[in-house]
């Protein structure tokens, strides 16, 4: 009896100090910037079953349609962003969630913006992963999101033909372990015109 009672409270402690870990996963808040290093938004990685939801709220942008997608690397360096490198891609896919050999698992829908140049939406990053492995979000030193200037057409090669890279954000273990959670731009703007 003591034995099967010692052994479930040393599994519940495990599994306990499992979750409570340093490394802090999910949900991970990223700070979106923009060329001028202007804070300009969040973008929020859940951990699901089988993938990973990621909310994205932002302003300043041009209404209408842009390009949206996970890059290989945690790097947003101006004035292009290029420094993020190429689509998150381990499978080798093609681009584009409308390509009959795609999509790279970066690929998102279009973030549509309203009219007031901000956006609140929620899409879905099927087979990846804030845990380990290779489709993880956050291997070796992780990966970023960047928002692109045009629409992607979901399937010319290689990025959807969606412009300029105008918003960029890092998603890594470090910014998921950071202290000092990113503040919402969004909210201070409300509660400045509600003053």
């Amino acid at each position: 009896m003591y034995r099967k009672l010692t052994i479930i409270l040393l599994l519940s402690l495990v599994m306990l100090m499992s979750c409570q870990g340093g490394d802090n996963r999910s949900p991970l808040e990223v700070r979106l910037f923009n060329v001028d290093k202007d804070a300009v938004g969040t973008a929020t990685f859940k951990e699901q079953a089988d993938k990973v939801s990621v909310q994205i709220k932002v302003e300043g942008l041009e209404p209408g349609f842009h390009g949206v997608h996970i890059h290989e690397y945690a790097k947003c360096e101006g004035p292009d962003f290029e420094s993020a490198g190429n689509h998150f891609n381990p499978e080798g896919q093609e681009h584009g969630l409308m390509h009959p050999d795609g999509p790279h698992l970066g690929d998102m829908p279009n973030l549509e913006v309203s009219a007031d140049g901000t956006a609140d939406v929620e899409f879905e990053l099927q087979g990846v992963t804030l845990m380990d492995g290779d489709k993880s979000l956050l291997r070796e030193d992780g990966t970023s999101i960047i928002i692109h200037s045009g629409q992607d057409d979901g399937v010319s090669q290689p990025s959807g033909n969606s412009g300029e890279r105008l918003v960029c954000g890092v998603i890594s273990l470090e910014q998921a372990n950071d202290e000092e959670k990113p503040t919402d731009p969004t909210q201070t703007n409300k509660k400045e015109e509600e003053e």
